[in-house]
């Protein structure tokens, strides 16, 4: 059997609050400065930890460094990858900067790896716009070239945003392959690894606790059991649906391993434990090789389960 593969796409932001620390250094990079911080034994790091490590307490005091340094070890790019700073061969290298006892990670501007050498002496080069990234040094070039603070009345940085980008190939297993086909069918196919075993859902390429493959595929009901379940009250980017509502694992009628989806078709507040509950199918022209043919579960009506027909698979 052909298995089956499919180009994925994850993107998002991630966005954080930087702290007193973190939040000093990007904003000193905004205005081409280069902050460290010294730790419990004196030593000045770059860049700099919010908690020491040798003593995990809070670091405090910030130390200005050069953006001058010496490459203290380095390692040849000879094919770079989309959004590294070059589309060219270039390299990167631990820099000590002047001032600092620990080596920072950036790329050197070299054309050829006869330009490197451990101990050669660089530069930061500024990027032209600087928003408070470690992008706004855009690289190091050999020599001692330096250019001056540029201070701002801007606020410091306390947010920063990264977005998030993973382009990949995923290739399922056999026994994935057989579900994702099942889905496209409009049915859902869960494995044991020998009868009378644990049936998951989705079936696995290795059973977790024998090593084997679910090979013994079964058809499973797309009714099932709310084992347990959370009711979203917080709205987010990119969220298709307003709060408040629930996302639940159902248990399938036959299955030993619940499946985590959409409770819709009743109230957020009446969704509970052992509530019976069916799925809501997409349009047949809008189905694919994903669980997503289903658009949720709502509840049958029928009489909620016994806590003890699902206690173990919570």
């Amino acid at each position: 059997m052909e298995v089956l593969s499919a180009p994925l796409r994850v993107r998002f932001d991630y966005t954080r609050s930087v702290g007193p620390i973190i939040g000093a250094f990007l904003t000193g990079l905004r205005e081409r400065r280069i902050l460290g911080a010294r730790g419990s034994d004196g030593r000045i790091l770059v860049p700099p930890p919010e908690y020491d490590p040798h003593t995990s307490a809070a670091l405090a005091e910030l130390v200005e460094v050069a953006a001058t340094g010496t490459v203290t070890s380095w390692t040849w790019v000879s094919e770079p990858l989309p959004g590294q700073p070059f589309d060219r061969p270039f390299a990167w290298g631990l820099i000590q900067l002047d001032g600092a006892d620990t080596a920072l990670l950036h790329a050197l501007d070299v054309t050829d790896p006869g330009q490197l050498s451990t101990g050669m002496r660089v530069s930061a080069r500024w990027a032209d716009e600087r928003t408070g990234r470690i992008q706004d040094i855009a690289y190091f070039e050999p020599g001692e070239a330096t250019s001056p603070a540029d201070y701002s009345e801007q606020a410091p940085i306390t947010i920063l945003t990264t977005p998030v980008d993973l382009d990949y190939k995923h290739t399922a297993s056999p026994q994935e392959s057989v579900y994702l086909r099942g889905l496209a069918e409009g049915k859902l196919i869960g494995g044991r690894s020998e009868a009378g075993g644990r049936v998951y859902f989705p079936p696995r390429g290795a059973n977790p606790t024998d090593g084997k493959p679910t090979d013994d595929l079964v058809e499973l009901p797309d009714k099932g059991t709310v084992t347990t379940f959370c009711i979203v009250n917080v709205p987010f980017l990119g969220q298709r649906i307003k709060p408040p509502y629930v996302a639940a694992y159902v248990l399938l009628d036959g299955a030993d391993i619940p499946v985590l989806h959409l409770i819709l078709g009743c109230e957020a507040d009446e969704v509970r434990m052992g509530m019976q509950v069916e799925a809501v199918w997409k349009p047949r022209e809008e189905w694919g090789h994903t669980l997503a043919n289903i658009d949720h579960f709502r509840p049958t009506g029928e009489p909620d389960a016994p806590y003890e027909s699902y206690q173990h698979h919570l």
